[in-house]
């Protein structure tokens, strides 16, 4: 059975975590780790001292990436017996040896085993490339997870047979940077589609915007199984902002790549991580970000406060007052979820196909959430759209 697994984070951390269950005993509990915002450190150890009050008698073992850059620190808790960084978290020998602390470096580490699986599989995740050779401004996860370093198609051919077999209805690749992919992303997907018939949904998590190539932009426009919802990983509206980050692409490239996008495939819907409060953001710059969510028809948004992290040039810059930060993120966020509650709006009436994933609650193929009463996890067919219930759309099947 294994040890049982909390995950912080990405869905990169959540596949891990599946490949690391059987590792570790059914006496322990692993946390994997984030460390993209100080929130999520602090979510981290709360999640620790949480899981020891539940289960004081089993064994809490730290890994992910906040526990890769303060392993000393996560060690240093009481309820924690032990911690394992990035490059050691697919070693047995790293969860049964006796040293407390097991961490190397990361920068060194090789490609890690493809990590497939989440929760209920019907929708699995399949890593197929982790760390990162870009050095954004406000981000420490390249020093929590290394260089970029792809792991070969054929172990990712056959990850996603295996989690097919398994009785997963769609996949999702995820890793640190996708689009950096060896050969590149649209290639892997083209080769995935053309190997596997039996992959009839194909999902791809956060993308890099200035990365996507012209195989990608193909399939976009001719596979109906590579399904119609990008989250781009754009972080500002602003061309100044966008160059203190150190990101490689500008206001005006976001929003052509976008348009492009939308021209192939009419029903494509976008999704974005946006950060508020940069340092030396100006009133205007914020204006910039909130007009990228219409520029670039977002209609899925995540709003992160912007957060310091140690030892990254982003930190060293004049930074704003934090209740300044908290409202230009909440006028962002009050903006984005006025755009997506009209976008729900708009999808009542439609048909829409439908995979349901649990409890009744599945996705649209653009990413709406839907509920259908009296469905079952693993149904997917044509639904109509007939209201709305805050964030989730209502449907029947027909």
């Amino acid at each position: 059975m294994g040890a049982e697994t909390i995950t912080l984070g990405c869905r990169l951390n959540f596949a891990e975590s599946e490949a690391m269950r059987g590792l570790a005993g059914d006496d322990a509990i692993i946390v994997n780790s984030c460390a993209v915002t100080n929130e999520a450190v602090r979510q981290t150890r709360q999640a620790i001292r949480r899981a020891h009050r539940a289960s004081p008698d089993k064994r809490i073992i730290v890994t992910g990436c906040a526990a890769q850059l303060d392993p000393a620190g996560f060690a240093a808790m009481p309820e924690v017996a032990k911690v394992i960084g990035n490059a050691d978290k697919y070693r047995a020998a790293a969860f049964s040896n006796e040293n407390r602390v097991v961490v190397s470096d990361v920068m060194t580490a090789p490609a890690p085993p493809v990590a497939a699986g989440f929760l209920a599989r019907v929708r699995s995740f399949v890593a197929v490339q982790t760390g990162c050779d870009h050095r954004c401004t406000f981000c420490s996860i390249w020093q929590a997870r290394g260089a970029s370093r792809s792991l070969p198609y054929a172990s990712v051919r056959e990850a996603v047979a295996r989690e097919l077999d398994a009785g997963a209805k769609e996949i999702a690749l995820t890793g640190v940077d996708i689009t950096s992919y060896g050969e590149g992303l649209g290639v892997l997907c083209q080769r995935l589609l053309a190997d596997l018939p039996q992959l009839k949904r194909l999902r791809l998590s956060s993308l890099d915007s200035i990365e996507i190539d012209e195989a990608l932009m193909e399939l976009v426009a001719g596979e109906p199984r590579l399904l119609p919802h990008f989250h781009l990983s754009l972080q500002a509206g602003d061309d100044l902002i966008l160059k203190r980050m150190k990101r490689r692409h500008s206001r005006a490239q976001a929003v052509e790549t976008v348009a492009k996008l939308k021209a192939a495939r009419p029903d494509m819907t976008i999704g974005a991580d946006l950060i508020a409060g940069f340092p030396t953001e100006s009133e205007e710059a914020a204006l910039n970000s909130l007009r990228l969510l219409d520029d670039c028809d977002i209609v899925a948004a995540h709003i992160f406060p912007f957060s310091p992290r140690p030892d990254t040039p982003a930190a060293r810059m004049p930074q704003l007052e934090r209740e300044l930060v908290k409202a230009r993120a909440a006028r962002l966020r009050h903006a984005a979820e006025e755009r997506r509650t009209r976008w729900l709006d708009e999808l009542v009436g439609t048909r829409q196909t439908v995979l349901i994933e649990n409890s009744e609650k599945g996705h649209s193929d653009n990413f709406a959430p839907v509920r259908i009463a009296g469905s079952k996890r693993g149904d997917i067919g044509q639904a109509r759209i007939t209201g709305r219930d805050n964030d989730t759309l209502i449907g029947m099947f027909e």
